[in-house]
């Protein structure tokens, strides 16, 4: 699998949980101490976050990790 579709489905799971929560993007983006934009583009797989910045998203969103990066 190349890293584009890694990146993307990492911001597909992101995103699905996000909404899960009734979170939204900018809320997300608040707790984790980073703009709306970085979010947006992360969730379109356009950025590679580092791995803090999932473990920081993963902890506002209350899931493990894991969760964050299936499929990737």
């Amino acid at each position: 699998m190349d890293n584009t579709k890694r990146l993307k489905n990492i911001g597909i799971n992101i995103k699905s949980e996000r909404l899960r929560r009734g979170i939204s993007q900018e809320d997300l983006a608040e707790k984790c101490d980073i703009s709306r934009n970085s979010v947006s583009l992360i969730e379109t797989g356009k950025i590679n976050p580092t791995i803090l910045r999932v473990i920081d998203i993963a902890r506002v969103l209350g899931v493990d990790i894991n969760t964050l990066v299936k499929d990737a």
